[in-house]
């Protein structure tokens, strides 16, 4: 009886889990009378993220994607868990600002391919008035990346979703939605090493690397010199000094489980905001990282230089096509 009732329920979770993927769209694959047909009132978007970036000689430039991929895919299927609603999911965008590299002023850095603050928002814009004017209500952006820049730029795309569409278009990896509790349970030892201001490719990001692609991680990580800090002046610093490798905190103390709870936890976190708006939230009402990180005076000063090297560029961008528009 008892192994009746496990093939029974095998078999069933198998089906719920079947009609829960049948429930999630993929637009690439979809003709417009299928995209047409999608009750917009339940229908969420999901817009990934997937910033080209340095990590240092120990994790992929694709580090970002990767965790937003696995985040995207989790937060699909808590949303069609519900009773009539579907998931609109557009393939990754690669677009992304301000690298970690410009923590020590460096613009140019092999593995960091980003565009100007201004054209990542004009993209989320673009998709958000496309999205609008065909009269989706909900879209959910998975763009995880610690520049306040790169966030603020993704918050007023949502912004100008909601106030000229009437929509929610939020960006869930921009709030501050509080630590996970492996990171609160991280040794002390552990810690110290880290820095209170580990925010590249250190603990963290190489465990989660460890869980979702053991393969893409570089050996030496267990070996890593730690560069420890706990400001963001200790990070310009060690991110400006000659021969810097990419990295901040400690990759060495690493690990895969670390890396499983941590993208399990944080998917839980995003998983739950995304579930309250579709309930009602206001998410006005919730702390966004863009809100508070520029009233740090150095990391104001980093996003600065960022849009002055993004505005350089951008002035010679357009000196080039004023002189061959004629053509």
């Amino acid at each position: 009886m008892n192994r009746t009732l496990r093939m029974l329920l095998t078999a069933a979770l198998a089906a719920l889990s079947t009609a829960a993927a049948a429930q999630v769209y993929r637009v690439a694959d979809m003709n417009s009378a299928q995209i047409a047909a999608l009750d917009r009132a339940h229908t969420a978007v999901i817009l990934t993220g997937g910033i080209l970036e340095e990590h240092g000689p120990l994790l992929p430039a694709g580090t970002d994607t990767l965790m937003n991929e696995w985040w995207t895919q989790s937060l699909a299927e808590a949303i069609v868990a519900r009773p009539g609603w579907k998931v609109l999911l557009f393939p990754t965008i690669p677009v992304g600002t301000s690298g970690a590299n410009v923590l020590g002023g460096r613009h140019v850095f092999p593995g960091s391919y980003t565009v100007r603050p201004e054209t990542e928002r004009d993209v989320f814009m673009d998709l958000a008035s496309a999205l609008g004017e065909q009269g989706f209500r909900w879209v959910f952006v998975m763009h995880n990346h610690g520049s306040p820049l790169h966030n603020l730029m993704l918050d007023q795309a949502g912004d100008y979703f909601h106030d000229t569409y009437g929509g929610t278009m939020l960006n869930l990896p921009g709030l501050l939605l509080g630590d996970t509790a492996a990171s609160k349970a991280r040794p002390a030892a552990t810690m110290k090493e880290e820095g209170q201001f580990e925010v590249h490719a250190g603990m963290s990001e190489t465990s989660r690397i460890l869980f979702l692609r053991p393969d893409l991680v570089a050996p030496a990580y267990a070996a890593a010199k730690p560069n420890t800090a706990d400001t963001p002046l200790d990070a310009a610093r060690i991110a400006g000094a000659p021969g810097w490798q990419g990295y901040i905190g400690s990759p060495r103390q690493a690990s895969s489980a670390f890396g499983a709870r941590e993208m399990r936890e944080r998917a839980d976190l995003f998983n739950c905001a995304a579930l309250a708006v579709l309930d009602g939230a206001d998410p006005s009402k919730w702390t966004r990282l863009s809100a508070v990180a520029f009233k740090d005076p150095v990391i104001d000063g980093i996003e600065r230089g960022t849009r002055a090297e993004a505005d350089r560029i951008g002035q010679a961008q357009r000196a080039w096509l004023k002189r061959h528009e004629a053509r």
